[in-house]
């Protein structure tokens, strides 16, 4: 039997809501008493994740994804319910626990600005206690995998956003814990800093099978890395499944794409029903076809517009949360 790395049950944050009247009366009064409202950041959330998976929590901003991470990691304690990361429980942040996980908070770094990322470093040796030996090793290794070995001693504040990241993902790494929250570790990074830190954490991942529970509101991060997701509606779990079946719940479509010699006729009746999106200005058209009607609808288009191109793909997961977020009532 699998082992469990993380389990919730139930698990809810309410938190209060404070309203004040506009105007410099109801200010007075707010001083004396304050109104406020219950909210719910998380809504009797279940889950459990096994040791090994990499997990994507995906949801609108305000859904409760970093609320939760914050939960799992102990960072704020749960209003009701129950958590159990690696057998602790998170709030509690007893220093075995605290050894066992790491957080990487993309828009809050650990890091002090003022002095060099070693420093920083060096009070995590500490800290976490790790031989002397083994500091330098790993930390060689991190270093030179995110090739920022050159720069371990310029000042945080100097470092570009990318590199900033890539300190982040060694401080958080130097311990080697069980499980990793990576809360929109690529946000605010140019492709080319995306594609690397993507890349890195695959090969972490896959070289030590550690569990890791991922957010990202880049979609290519979570094709890319993740095998599981769970989509997070105002607090709560509204799929757990494969990458693959959730690709699927629009239905089995296709993603198909025609480049045509020219600009083609748009008010065609040949469109009427597949709600086109055109591009470069009619010469380009991007569809989504049932599954079962694609090679017809393919022939037909192909007869009747001269193309220079075509291509069929699974609908990518991007267009199938876009989708979601638009009309969030498809999954109930």
């Amino acid at each position: 039997m699998d082992e469990i790395s993380l389990a919730c049950n139930g698990l809810t944050k309410t938190f209060k809501k404070y309203i004040k009247k506009p105007g410099v009366i109801e200010s007075f009064k707010s001083l004396v008493r304050r109104d406020f409202e219950i909210g719910t950041g998380v809504d009797h959330f279940d889950l459990e994740i096994r040791k090994g998976e990499l997990v994507g929590l995906l949801g609108p901003n305000g859904a409760g994804k970093t609320t939760l991470m914050k939960m799992f990691s102990g960072i704020i304690v749960p209003s009701s319910g129950a958590c159990q990361v690696l057998g602790h429980t998170p709030h509690r942040r007893a220093m075995a626990f605290r050894k066992k996980i790491a957080l990487v908070m993309g828009q809050k770094g650990q890091l002090w600005w003022d002095i060099p990322a070693m420093d920083s470093f060096l009070l995590l040796q500490k800290y976490y206690e790790i031989d002397e030996q083994r500091f330098k090793q790993r930390l060689g290794h991190l270093a030179d995998s995110l090739g920022v070995s050159t720069l371990l001693n310029v000042h945080v504040r100097r470092l570009s956003l990318g590199e900033r990241m890539k300190m982040e993902l060694i401080a958080c790494l130097l311990h080697e814990p069980e499980i990793i929250f990576l809360d929109e570790p690529t946000i605010g990074l140019d492709l080319i800093s995306q594609q690397t830190i993507r890349a890195f954490i695959a090969d972490y991942q896959q070289r030590n099978g550690t569990t890791i529970v991922l957010t990202s509101h880049y979609m290519a991060d979570i094709d890319a890395l993740c095998d599981r997701i769970v989509l997070i509606f105002d607090g709560k779990k509204t799929y757990d499944g494969s990458i693959e079946d959730f690709g699927s719940i629009l239905g089995r479509e296709k993603f198909l794409t025609v480049q045509f010699e020219q600009a083609v006729d748009q008010t065609d009746s040949i469109w009427s029903d597949l709600d086109p999106k055109w591009l470069s200005g009619g010469q380009k058209v991007e569809l989504r076809v049932p599954e079962e009607q694609l090679r017809q609808r393919t022939i037909d288009i192909l007869q009747k517009f001269p193309a220079i191109d075509f291509q069929t793909e699974k609908l990518p997961v991007e267009r199938v949360m876009h989708t979601i977020l638009a009309n969030p009532e498809i999954l109930e």
